[in-house]
């Protein structure tokens, strides 16, 4: 048998070894999404993630002029669509966000601020396969809002407490913070039953 031939035949039996004892540890402790991703989950994730958006993607510029009106609308977008996974301040640190599997990376952090504007712009776009990340767009790339949430998210690590604030106000509401609102302002308005409607009108939201 020539020496490449079993060099080869090593390197599978190695993969091989690693996931007979991945399984036997996933069998052991079940598939809790409470329990953090290993390190090599987290270097395949990676991995899978950069093979999974095509070549072209990797230098795409943003074609959207990055003024101070396009960063709130991406902004307002953010809130209502975004930060029920990713958090307001995109450290992933939500309610959901802590439950999912993977994690939500950090938005304002060094790994995703040192993508190319395309490779942030194609997840948004097309969402990823076996994770939470939906597809918010309609495929193509030229979905200006897409990418106008790309010109904020390079805003996220200067985001400011006031920005974080006019988030918080834009961020969908649960029925009993909707209740505790429409009950609230129908206190301040002598019991006027007119003002529930502008509320639930207040609470559609930034709407795609």
């Amino acid at each position: 048998m020539k020496r490449w031939s079993v060099g080869i035949l090593a390197v599978l039996v190695l993969i091989l070894g690693m996931c007979a004892l991945y399984a036997t540890h996933m069998i052991r402790h079940g598939f809790s999404t409470r329990t953090p991703p290993s390190g090599v989950e987290t270097t395949m994730a990676t991995t899978m993630r950069d093979m999974a958006v095509p070549a072209r993607y990797k230098t795409l510029k943003n074609p959207v002029p990055v003024t101070p009106e396009v960063i709130h609308e991406g902004l307002a977008h953010y809130a209502d669509h975004c930060a029920v996974c990713h958090a307001n301040n995109g450290s992933g640190d939500s309610m959901l966000g802590k439950g999912m599997y993977p994690r939500p990376p950090n938005l304002a952090g060094q790994e995703t601020q040192s993508m190319s504007d395309g490779e942030i712009y194609y997840p948004i776009e097309y969402g990823i396969r076996l994770s939470g990340m939906p597809a918010f767009g309609d495929g193509g790339d030229n979905d200006i809002e897409s990418w106008k949430l790309v010109a904020f998210l390079r805003h996220l690590p200067k985001l400011t407490p006031e920005e974080e604030a006019e988030m918080e106000r834009l961020n969908p509401k649960g029925p009993d913070e909707m209740k505790e609102e429409m009950d609230e302002e129908k206190f301040l308005n002598g019991g006027d039953t007119s003002a529930q409607t502008t509320t639930m009108q207040k609470q559609k939201g930034h709407k795609r």
